[in-house]
């Protein structure tokens, strides 16, 4: 089965790339307000990806969130494509960044838990605009670069990640992986060790809003960049922002049991002190956009890499199949599509659709190897959203549900309306998210539900099937990518 497994993968990863060809408009060099002429013309579009890590979806004004304050997100959800049941369909840092570079599930690429290597041969989202002509950047947290048997899970997180391992990104100012916000280093090309100026996420955005400066020309540029906040330690956003948020006046949803609400209310506090520094630094950027004169003509995606429970449940963190877990804010405005006014889509996406999606809209082919699915004719309206349900997993559960602590794998589907979900023994969760959003009723194996349960169980079956998953327990998993447990959770 192993075999079988990694010649698979390794099909799958070379497979062939079509690569489009570029019209080059007509542009000029600069920025700071000049308009440039053929925004609208055969040019390719730009792209600026912006995710955080762990932000949920409830988390922001415009989902109607009391505690947040995001004016800068509002005015980009009125003027974007709001996804609203966008999904991290294996709700944890590393897979979920591997399936974005990819677009590939998690058990093809083979990164379904936390500091495992994403192999430096795979067909990327860098590498396939790099080849389409584009120059490309990234900033901030990678953490798919991992470690290997001989090296401790803190050594592969702050390691030097040379260029071959870049995916191809060609500017780069990375650390494979870092929570600490206010001493914080990167590498550039070299293993030098470079500290961010301050709250790491700040800096980083002036970086961003230099690359986006000196990028405004003919040629056609794509800037990923990952910020480490508003993951813990929740504490430690600048002053500035945490004297916005008092504990006692934080609202909680009804899922959070009566014993942690005090320790809930403490740590959203510091939660939402990190979003509204970078709410701040979403409206820098949008800015700068703006005016390089690029606006018409530049994608632009903020989303998070999944969310974060805070107590929801009587859980943390992530991993978990619950809304705080795995739903996450996606925004797209590119406004030569669809104009500035902006739209919600309810229909589910998960996080293998975007490589496709983003390849669609900027015009290039899109990878063999590629398993999501291109969403850009529905941003478009040449496509009705038809996309029923997405998949949600967790193959190899550490963190609180740990490996040597009994464990919970599950596989599950998020449609518009329910999420249904088995663990190893069958049967576990469905909820009704329209009638019960905080899911504090379990329906599951309710005679009353029969028929949407055995609905969903065929939707389920159906999407294992074509992402070839048997739901093996999580040891064979590991056996099959020969990887070894070495006690740490990997997930903080």
């Amino acid at each position: 089965m192993k075999k079988r497994h990694i010649k698979r993968r390794k099909f799958l990863q070379s497979a062939g790339l079509g690569a489009a060809s570029v019209f080059l408009g007509p542009g000029l060099a600069g920025c700071a307000g000049t308009q440039f002429p053929g925004t609208k013309s055969a040019r390719k579009p730009n792209l600026v990806f912006i995710f955080a890590d762990q932000w949920r979806a409830q988390a922001t004004g415009y989902a109607d969130d009391a505690n947040a304050q995001t004016p800068y997100l509002d005015k980009l959800a009125k003027e974007s494509i709001n996804f609203t049941n966008a999904v991290s369909g294996c709700p944890v840092c590393s897979p979920y960044r591997a399936s974005l570079m990819t677009g590939q599930y998690w058990l093809t690429h083979g990164i379904f838990y936390n500091d495992k290597p994403l192999n430096p041969d795979s067909m990327t989202i860098g590498k396939v605009y790099s080849r389409a002509g584009y120059e490309t950047g990234y900033i901030g947290k990678w953490h798919l670069n991992g470690h290997d048997k001989n090296t401790s899970l803190q050594e592969g997180r702050n390691a030097f990640i040379p260029k071959e391992r870049r995916q191809g990104f060609k500017f780069w100012k990375v650390r494979e992986c870092t929570h600490n916000y206010n001493k914080s280093y990167y590498f550039a090309d070299t293993p030098v060790k470079q500290f961010w100026d301050g709250y790491d996420a700040i800096a980083q955005t002036c970086e961003a809003q230099k690359y986006i400066r000196q990028h405004t020309n003919e040629t056609p540029f794509v800037l990923f960049m990952s910020w480490g906040p508003p993951h813990a330690p929740y504490q430690t956003a600048p002053d500035k922002y945490r004297r916005k948020f008092s504990a006692d006046k934080i609202i909680l949803h009804p899922n959070v049991p009566e014993p942690l609400k005090k320790k809930a209310r403490e740590e959203l506090a510091g939660y939402y002190a990190h979003i509204a520094a970078l709410d701040d630094c979403i409206a820098d950027l949008i800015q700068t956009i703006k005016d390089c004169g690029i606006e018409d003509n530049t994608i632009f995606v903020f989303t998070s890499d999944h969310g974060d429970m805070l107590h929801s449940h009587s859980h943390t963190k992530k991993q978990k199949p619950w809304e705080e877990s795995v739903r996450i804010p996606f925004l797209l405005r590119y406004p030569a599509v669809h104009g500035k006014t902006g739209r919600k889509i309810d229909m589910p996406i998960n996080t293998p659709d975007i490589m496709p999606t983003l390849l669609g809209l900027s015009g290039i082919a899109i990878p063999k190897s590629v398993e999501g699915k291109d969403f850009s004719g529905v941003i478009k309206g040449t496509r009705s959203p038809d996309n029923d349900a997405v998949l949600i997993m967790c193959p190899v559960p550490f963190h609180q549900w740990g490996y040597k602590r009994g464990g919970r794998e599950y596989r599950g589907v998020r449609t518009r309306r329910y999420t249904y979900v088995r663990d190893i023994n069958g049967p576990w969760l469905l909820y009704d998210n329209q009638n019960d959003p905080y899911q504090l009723e379990n329906l599951c194996n309710n005679p009353e539900y029969a028929q949407i349960q055995q609905k969903l169980e065929k939707i389920l079956s159906r999407k294992l099937k074509e992402t070839n998953d048997k739901f093996l327990p999580g040891p064979e998993y590991m056996a099959m990518w020969d990887y070894q447990w070495d006690g740490s959770d990997g997930q903080k």
